[in-house]
């Protein structure tokens, strides 16, 4: 009897199939292209068209569209997501609790714990390359896992395997994998006993044999919140054999397990388009100019010979020092010209040259690289070429903090609280309903905010030649502590050396209680000074009364 669960979910699973077809072929264009080694969207279940091994760059003539992809990853992860530094934090919801010191220290912790567990795991590797995968195809799925509640891990879903749906809010939950296992590692995953005949009796006779599965994870609608098992849980969970279209296991998870995110989506669709999307008609212009190229200076180099009479072909010689026979004729005139063919590389070498470029521009490759190529520009330069790359970048930043990053924090959260990896939460947070935000402060959020640093820059430009006339107090109107504080940031200067405000208020008050008492020591040797005066009038006085009395202004 079939299974009704593995029936329902196949079923939609080939309608999901359908709807994405017609990307499939243009992602596979792009694959053969630029990431040949994820040109898999026409892979076929049951039967690999993967030779390990195998050379996948027959359809490449110049590598410049997969070097600025490669280079678009690495821009990428160091500008969202760099491991050298915190690229969030966290803050409570209830502004009046901003300041409050156990709550800081609270959500402190909890934030540097998050990166504790992430980079000791797989992080960096997998986000890594789902980099790649945005810039390729326009979507990014990262699987984000526990073992046996406690350690977290990663996976960088494939495109090709890589199946989602929309909520009524535009948000993604539901998430359709299917992939290739060898009848061992079904075995080793799910148990043998669970598995149908067919892969049982191959993981005993032919435990390397690949059979397709299907893994389910979508919102419970029949979820008993009473159970502390997985019928309990927000979403579940199924694992289906494809081929025998039975339910290997289910499970569930408290929170959604998949974090996707896509470049750019065009109204109405429910997958994303990438820059390389844009850019398929001049990467295989590229690759046609570039053959035909190669072709003229072939022919330049070596063209076809005009021979007078047959024959003499057969016994011609192209080495060098090589003597041809028959090559003159009795009056000393060649008998054998090369034909002249009338092409011109240095066209096809310029116009290469422009579509590298506009292929470098869409992967923003022109724009990280502004700093690079003028590294003695000015504070104020390098902020307004910061402010350059915020701006262009803002949308594809945003999207992949709340598509991407977020749901990832969010799950890294549930996975550590249910291990016990995060310590009890303050009373105050707990009243206002432990509720809290992530702030994000990478390198890109930081370019994003170099505005607010530019306006700060040129106003203290422009002050300064007021400053010369009218002396200082130009500046009294700006708070220079919190000036500095906001330039700090956007520059992204380590915390480690910076003062808190706590900090700071301490090093306030010891200096003016150092002021305080070099004030009262330039002040003791004048008053030592008076005092010693005092006391000697006053001795002379008691000495000769009727002679000091007059000196002094008093009646005698």
């Amino acid at each position: 009897m079939a299974d009704s669960r593995a029936s329902d979910v196949l079923d939609k699973h080939e309608r999901m199939r359908q709807q994405r077809v017609h990307f499939e072929t243009t992602w596979q264009d792009i694959a053969e292209r630029m990431i040949p080694r994820k040109a898999e969207f026409r892979r076929q279940r049951g039967r690999s068209t993967d030779i390990k091994g195998e050379r996948k760059t027959e359809k490449i003539f110049d590598a410049a569209p997969a070097l600025a992809l490669d280079r678009f990853a690495a821009a990428m992860h160091s500008l969202v997501t760099p491991r050298n530094q915190q690229w969030h934090n966290l803050k409570p919801r209830d502004p009046d609790l901003a300041e409050d010191i156990e709550v800081k220290r609270y959500l402190e912790a909890v934030n540097k714990r998050l990166f504790s567990a992430r980079y000791s795991s797989n992080f960096d590797n997998q986000v890594h390359e789902s980099y790649f995968n945005a810039g390729a195809f326009g979507n990014m799925g990262l699987f984000i896992g526990d073992r046996l509640g406690r350690e977290i891990y990663y996976r960088c879903v494939p495109v090709e395997q890589l199946f989602f749906m929309e909520n009524e809010f535009g948000v993604v939950d539901l998430v359709h994998r299917e992939f290739p296992m060898t009848a061992r590692q079904a075995a080793e995953k799910f148990g043998l006993d669970k598995l149908p005949s067919v892969i049982k009796h191959a993981a005993e006779k032919r435990p390397e044999q690949e059979f397709w599965f299907l893994h389910c994870v979508k919102p419970r609608e029949d979820a008993d919140v009473s159970r502390r098992d997985y019928r309990g849980m927000a979403f579940v969970s199924y694992f289906v054999s494809i081929e025998s279209r039975d339910v290997v296991s289910e499970g569930g998870f408290r929170s959604f397990p998949y974090a996707i995110s896509r470049y750019s989506v065009t109204s109405g669709e429910v997958y994303g388009r990438g820059p390389a999307s844009l850019v398929l008609p001049d990467v295989n212009m590229l690759n046609e100019m570039n053959r035909t190229t190669i072709q003229a200076a072939q022919l330049s180099v070596l063209p076809p010979l005009l021979a007078h009479r047959d024959g003499l072909l057969d016994t011609i010689r192209l080495t060098p020092s090589a003597i041809n026979y028959g090559g003159l004729d009795s009056n000393g005139r060649q008998m054998l010209q090369p034909m002249a063919v009338g092409g011109n590389p240095n066209i096809g070498l310029e116009l290469m040259d422009q579509k590298r470029r506009l292929i470098n521009d869409a992967f923003w490759n022109t724009l990280f690289q502004i700093l690079v190529d003028a590294p003695n520009m000015t504070a104020t330069e390098a902020m307004l070429r910061a402010q350059e790359k915020g701006a262009l970048l803002a949308p594809t930043a945003s999207r992949i903090e709340t598509e991407y990053l977020s749901p990832c924090i969010e799950r890294e959260l549930d996975i550590l609280a249910a291990a016990g990896e995060i310590p009890p939460m303050p009373d105050a947070l707990i009243e206002a309903g432990g509720l809290f935000e992530i702030e994000f402060s990478s390198p890109l959020e930081r370019a994003r905010r170099a505005e607010e640093g530019v306006a700060i820059l040129r106003t203290f430009e422009q002050l300064a030649p007021m400053a010369s006339v009218s002396g200082p107090s130009v500046f009294r109107r700006f708070n220079m502590d919190e000036a500095s504080k906001v330039l700090a940031e956007i520059n992204g200067v380590p915390s480690s050396i910076l003062l808190s405000d706590e900090e700071l208020e301490q090093v306030k008050a010891q200096e003016a209680q150092q002021a305080e008492m070099a004030n009262v020591l330039q002040a003791a040797p004048v008053a030592a000074s008076a005092a010693k005066d005092l006391a000697a009038a006053q001795s002379l006085a008691a000495s000769q009364p009727n002679q000091m009395l007059p000196n002094l202004g008093l009646p005698a």
